[in-house]
């Protein structure tokens, strides 16, 4: 029932792919997300060299035989090294599929996926964006609406309009989020045209996710109410748990602060802190409305399992 071009075309067992998150996207968690049957991304943006990124790929082959992809960031403060310095390794290390995301479509690197024979995932924000990947030559589109945590665009539509919008556009297959944290929204996401489904703030609140428990039961006490909006004064807006640093970010930008001091509050080093010492005021954290329907901590496998088998009874459901 749920195999798609998508699943076959990433030869992966469930349609779900687990959202690239900066400094929680480790070689761990995303070989995890694999062997549960999704399609599990690296974030290339946390390594600062090369040699530093190319043993993230070995560790995720050490831990996985099963597919993964690495998502090489475009956004201008999110390069550590030249991207087409990621893409060499890429190419040596074999890898079969890369996602690329940010504000442009990557036109100087798109020739050397397929170069390469790489599946290309590019994730952008709307129909138009879409339609110009897909004549660079694109293999899949993601796609994700407002409800969606971390990067949300600038076009502001939910996902139950932007996801059949950018079907009926496109010919490549799509991937569709935004607010999927249960069964019941994958079959959703599937049924507006979408071949697989893209989540991010579910998986944090999972036994592998690599960010403190403290952290893990904050985000399964939270509500769908419990998210906010901030950075859209540099043009950068993220949807992101509502917590203080969250709420000084949102001051900063209402007193027209400067970059410096918005971006000192958004740092990465107090993300990290946040993730790795359970300080849930010290840093920010991306997070989608669809927080509000996570209840429990259970293991990848066990969410992906139980995902499916509550899409697939919804959908019997439907024709009874």
């Amino acid at each position: 029932m749920f195999q798609t071009r998508i699943t076959r075309m990433l030869d992966i067992k469930y349609p779900i792919i687990g959202g690239t998150m900066m400094w929680i996207s480790y070689p761990e968690f995303v070989a995890a997300i694999s062997n549960a049957g999704g399609l599990g991304i690296l974030a290339s943006a946390i390594y600062e060299s090369r040699d530093e990124f190319a043993d993230a790929i070995d560790r995720i082959k050490e831990l996985t035989d099963k597919p993964f992809a690495v998502n090489i960031n475009l956004f201008p403060m999110m390069r550590p090294v030249d991207n087409n310095e990621y893409v060499d390794i890429l190419v040596d290390k074999g890898v079969k599929i890369v996602e690329t995301s940010g504000h442009s479509a990557p036109e100087e690197l798109c020739g050397r996926f397929k170069d390469a024979g790489m599946k290309w995932i590019h994730k952008c924000v709307g129909l138009r964006y879409a339609q110009k990947v897909q004549k660079m030559g694109v293999d899949i589109v993601t796609v994700v609406g407002y409800e969606n945590g971390g990067a949300t665009g600038k076009l502001d539509v939910g996902t139950l309009v932007l996801v059949p919008r950018v079907v009926e556009g496109v010919d490549v297959p799509v991937i569709g989020g935004g607010g999927v944290s249960n069964g019941r929204g994958l079959l959703a996401v599937l049924a507006l045209g979408a071949e697989a489904v893209i989540i991010g703030s579910r998986i944090l609140a999972t036994k592998e996710a690599p960010i403190h428990d403290n952290l893990k039961q904050a985000l399964v006490n939270a509500s769908e109410l419990d998210t906010m909006l901030v950075m859209r004064s540099i043009g950068a807006t993220h949807r992101v748990w509502c917590n203080s640093a969250a709420k000084k970010c949102a001051e900063l930008e209402a007193s027209s602060a400067g970059l410096e001091e918005i971006l000192d509050i958004v740092s990465g080093k107090k993300a990290k802190k946040m993730f790795n010492e359970g300080d849930l005021d010290s840093g920010i954290i991306s997070c989608g409305q669809g927080i509000g329907l996570v209840h429990d901590i259970p293991t990848l496998k066990e969410l992906f399992d139980s995902m499916m088998k509550e899409a697939s009874d919804a959908a019997k459901g439907l024709v009874a």
